[in-house]
């Protein structure tokens, strides 16, 4: 991924394919809602096949950009992973699992079922303790972010992910007096984050066997990765159709709810890229690092949240509905945050002192 390659085709109208594919889901689910309910019932212990298979062709691809290499490169952005590490996993599951208690059970009270409550602030939870992973790469290049930094961070969070993501969510669950069910969280973690990943590296390893050094290989995952590209934008785009295909008719019917779902995903995303974006101002973070260390800790990981609370309580649980409103909230908001960063960007330094400017892998 490089820092100084045009933004594409895809990237460049994201919000627009969403938008596109969030109407056609609706309008296919409430056409046809007997062919939405058969996809639904291909699963098996509690995982939807259709919807694994196209997480899987959405992630895997990301899962091939992701070199563990870069770990090693840690120490020379430790300002921006501090910042990002400290709100993915310090501070956004919290603030949004008491967002949740905070409007579910007590701003709302009178607007929803109180016996939907619970799974509301389940999909809020869910959401806010999956870091992004997928789309961190096009929000970091529509920035023009600093690719060792966003690929460093990315690793990172994937590993602190496979240990950290079920404890944290069967945490918070407990708390807010949501039963846990552990194998199916775990599960979760395996097919969605674990075996995605090991099928990157994998991958990334077999690019590389017969490559003479370190720039043959980076070509060879680059050439790679432009082939597959179309089956990660399919399995987004084919993803958004199904889930809103699946929940077509009760965002129809309950337009006031989906607004009141919007309403503490709309602050949290906010308040928490204010913070990121506000440490790295005070601590002096060059632009090309803090825009995707803020960004980073901002976004989700909704592939994962949307597989997870399908699993855990159905696809037409109120807490699948959740995660799949922060697929509708997610991308605006994402988009209008690029765009305030990049028009912010004398507000930082261009790059830290001493420090090379970093080469595109």
């Amino acid at each position: 991924m490089s820092t100084r390659q045009p933004i594409g085709f895809f990237e460049r109208y994201l919000s627009v394919w969403v938008a596109l594919c969030i109407a056609a889901g609706i309008g296919l689910g409430s056409l046809f809602p007997r062919l939405f309910q058969t996809m639904a019932d291909y699963e098996y212990g509690s995982v939807n096949f259709i919807v694994a298979v196209l997480i899987w062709l959405m992630v895997y691809p990301m899962m091939v950009s992701v070199d563990f290499s870069s770990l090693k490169r840690i120490h020379e952005r430790p300002k921006g992973l501090i910042i990002t590490l400290v709100v993915n996993w310090l501070i956004k599951p919290f603030t949004m699992a008491g967002l949740g208690v905070l409007f579910f059970h007590y701003f709302f009270i009178d607007l929803i079922d109180p016996r939907d409550a619970g799974q509301y602030i389940a999909g809020l939870i869910l959401l806010g303790a999956a870091p992004c992973t997928a789309m961190v790469f096009v929000w970091s290049q529509l920035t023009r972010g600093d690719a060792t930094y966003t690929l460093a961070q990315v690793a990172l969070n994937d590993v602190i992910m496979i240990f950290a993501f079920a404890p944290l969510v069967a945490l918070l669950l407990g708390v807010t007096d949501i039963e846990v069910p552990w194998a199916t969280l775990i599960l979760s973690v395996g097919l969605y984050v674990l075996i995605p990943l090991i099928a990157g590296v994998l991958t990334r390893l077999k690019l590389s066997a017969s490559a003479q050094n370190a720039g043959e290989a980076e070509y060879a995952v680059t050439r790679f990765n432009a082939r597959v590209k179309p089956l990660s934008i399919l399995g987004l785009l084919g993803t958004v159709v199904l889930l809103f295909g699946f929940q077509g008719q009760i965002i129809l019917d309950k337009p006031l709810l989906i607004a009141l779902i919007a309403v503490p995903l709309l602050i949290q995303s906010y308040g928490i890229f204010a913070i990121a974006y506000a440490a790295a101002q005070l601590w002096k973070v060059p632009f090309n690092v803090a825009a995707p260390c803020a960004l980073i800790g901002t976004s989700n990981f909704f592939e994962l949240a949307v597989a997870v609370a399908i699993g855990l309580f159905g696809l037409n649980s109120g807490a699948a509905l959740v995660t799949v409103v922060g697929v509708l909230v997610e991308v605006p908001v994402m988009l209008s945050l690029v765009a305030f960063a990049n028009r912010t960007q004398a507000w930082f330094p261009k790059e830290s002192v001493g420090m090379t400017p970093t080469a595109s892998p």
